[in-house]
């Protein structure tokens, strides 16, 4: 969590309501290069995950430390099984899914 009482973070990623004079709910992954590699932008009503965004910061350092040789599927958690891109895998993705 992160105070940004004058909305320049909120302003910079466009997630600052004039009106209310607030930052409205914005969450970025950026990796070390600047590269913002995720983004989620929630009205006040709802709430994040907090574990979903810990999952998702988990398999994006995985994806840098493979050169991206390896991507993370869906419901990835570390430990479980990656998938590595390629011409053989189009139309086959859902064969690593199934028991």
């Amino acid at each position: 969590m992160v105070s940004d009482p004058g909305g320049r973070v909120g302003r910079l990623y466009n997630v600052f309501d004039e009106d209310e004079g607030i930052d409205i709910r914005g969450r970025f992954i950026i990796d070390p290069d600047g590269v913002i590699q995720a983004m989620e932008v929630l009205t006040p009503p709802v709430g994040r995950r907090i574990d979903e965004t810990i999952r998702q910061f988990q398999g994006y350092q995985h994806v840098r430390s493979t050169g991206g040789v390896e991507v993370c599927p869906v419901d990835w958690t570390p430990g479980k099984g990656t998938l590595k891109p390629g011409p053989e895998l189009v139309g086959r993705v859902w064969e690593s899914f199934k028991g």
